[in-house]
């Protein structure tokens, strides 16, 4: 069943089977087409009660011209296609933030205007090949053509001294209701040699980058202090960071702001997952391979800035800024 284009006599003969009312499992194996694809068929064209071959066909002739012509929804838009080179090329949003903010400005009955992040995507990856594209795509999110496959169950023990584990942490900090909790990260830089602290905030997604000069536990531990002095006494409650040997002083933490560190168990990301997809979000402007001594304290308050002011679909297409914002009741821009 490879067939994924229907013939007219394909179509005419579906339409008496459908009057038949035999299931689509049936019909697919009597005119050998895969069952996923009849539905598509049939779903186009008004259902199974609606359905009219004649119809169906010249709609889909009509479609197939488009295509061969390089016509695509997007370009029949006014002003769509600047509206996503400039958001992906400035302020690098990810196609989804694109859709939803551009959707909002028109009602859902106004179909012609609306438009899928799925058909950004598409309208990006067909391009011909050029400059534009290569710089559209390198500024999307992840450039992998793949998934990496993630080692999950994986045991391994490390010790820190006084540490608390993360199942030791209170029930409030996994529902995320009440803010103050913070997930910690190095992201690290070429041949080991550098490295930038991240802190996120797991209810907000509100980002802190933390310069440091080295990787020395007593220098991160003072770092990341600095950090959350500077925060509101009620933003200060939890830190969750793994077990890396660069927070072997996180009681200096503790001491200095109050916060308590606990650790998530050894080679478990997920436990951490606000911070690690943010770290993603980084790396977009930061791809591994650079030497992070060499970046400006200017260009990682930027980018800290650009991902604080990005739409978060998992904040309703709010802000970092706008969340953490709405929290204290005043506008808000973090220091690093």
């Amino acid at each position: 069943m490879n067939k994924k284009c229907l013939t007219l006599s394909d179509r005419i003969e579906l339409s008496h089977l459908l009057r038949e009312h035999l299931s689509l499992r049936k019909i697919s194996r009597i005119l050998s087409i895969p069952l996923s694809t009849l539905c598509d068929e049939i779903k186009k064209n008004r259902g199974r009660k609606k359905y009219d071959p004649l119809r169906a066909h010249k709609r889909s002739h009509k479609n197939k011209s488009k295509r061969r012509k390089g016509r695509c929804k997007i370009d029949t838009i006014n002003g769509l296609s600047s509206f996503i080179y400039t958001k992906i090329l400035t302020y690098q949003w990810s196609p989804q933030q694109i859709a939803h903010i551009w959707n909002a400005r028109y009602p859902k009955h106004m179909t012609k205007k609306r438009i899928s992040h799925e058909a950004i995507y598409a309208y990006i990856y067909v391009l011909p090949r050029g400059a534009l594209k290569k710089e559209l795509i390198a500024n999307l999110r992840q450039s992998r053509k793949y998934r990496r496959h993630q080692r999950k169950g994986v045991k391994a023990t490390r010790n820190l001294e006084n540490m608390l584990s993360i199942h030791e942490r209170p029930k409030e900090v996994e529902d995320r209701t009440i803010p103050g909790h913070w997930e910690g990260d190095l992201i690290i830089g070429r041949r080991n040699q550098s490295a930038l602290g991240t802190l996120v905030e797991r209810t907000t997604r509100s980002l802190i980058l933390v310069p440091l000069k080295n990787r020395e536990a007593h220098h991160v531990a003072q770092a990341f202090a600095r950090a959350i002095k500077r925060l509101p006494k009620e933003m200060k409650l939890s830190m969750t960071y793994d077990q890396g040997r660069e927070m072997a002083q996180h009681m200096i933490i503790t001491k200095q702001t109050g916060i308590q560190v606990y650790f998530a168990d050894p080679r478990s990301p997920w436990q951490r997952g606000t911070n690690e997809n943010t770290n993603g979000l980084i790396r977009q402007y930061l791809p591994k391979g650079t030497d992070l001594n060499t970046v400006s304290h200017y260009r990682i308050k930027k980018i800290q800035d650009l991902l604080n002011s990005r739409p978060r679909k998992v904040l309703g297409y709010k802000t970092p800024q706008e969340a953490y914002g709405k929290l204290l009741k005043t506008s808000v821009r973090f220091k690093c």
